[in-house]
């Protein structure tokens, strides 16, 4: 769900952060109610899939500023990079679940994989565009400890396909641009094939 495109304090770190906002604000119910007993603050898990130089996230710590929390003061953070070797996501998932954070953040299907594998109390926060069926009951009520947001980029490839249709009438080839390192992008890649064929488009996959 994150892209390059995004700067400080773009809508991609604000709605990160939000999400986050609300995941913390759940876990500080319960620990409200102790907290006479204890001062321990929320611990967050963050489970980057790139690096701290990657631009929203430090957007993303910007806009949970502006909504008045504050790493250090009022929560604590814990992050581990996998500056993009995601072959480590399940071991730094582990890392975070034995410092007994009370949420865990992840990025795409991979890192919510990781972090299902890790724990089984934690709860999980994942923002992606990548297909999650495999991972939750489904989109609208995933159920279990894992929710969040998705882009359903997958399920609107073909729909993008028709919007290009509806611009050009006219247009007869089409070109898509992939990884086909990246297995999420061949789910939506054959997307973008069946609405070709729906439409007697020619697609050439690059």
């Amino acid at each position: 769900m994150l892209n390059h495109s995004a700067r400080r304090g773009s809508p991609v770190g604000k709605r990160h952060a939000v999400l986050i906002f609300l995941g913390i604000a759940l876990v500080c119910v319960p620990l409200a109610a102790h907290a006479q007993r204890s001062e321990r603050v929320p611990r967050l898990g963050w489970l980057a899939n790139l690096s701290p130089k990657f631009p929203p996230y430090q957007a993303f710590q910007d806009a949970l500023r502006e909504l008045g929390w504050v790493e250090g003061k009022n929560f604590v953070l814990e992050v581990r990079w996998a500056n993009g070797n995601f072959d480590r996501l399940p071991e730094l998932a582990r890392e975070l679940t034995a410092l007994e954070v009370d949420l865990l953040f992840v990025g795409g299907d991979q890192g919510v994989r990781a972090a299902k594998q890790a724990t089984d109390t934690i709860p999980i926060l994942v923002g992606a565009c990548d297909p999650l069926e495999s991972l939750v009951l489904s989109i609208a009520r995933p159920h279990g400890k894992a929710t969040g947001v998705t882009c359903i980029s997958s399920d609107l490839a073909g729909k993008r396909l028709q919007l290009l249709k509806d611009l050009i009438p006219s247009v007869q080839r089409v070109a898509v641009l992939y990884n086909p390192n990246d297995r999420n992008k061949l789910t939506e890649l054959k997307e973008v094939q069946q609405a070709a064929n729906n439409m007697n488009l020619t697609l050439r996959s690059v």
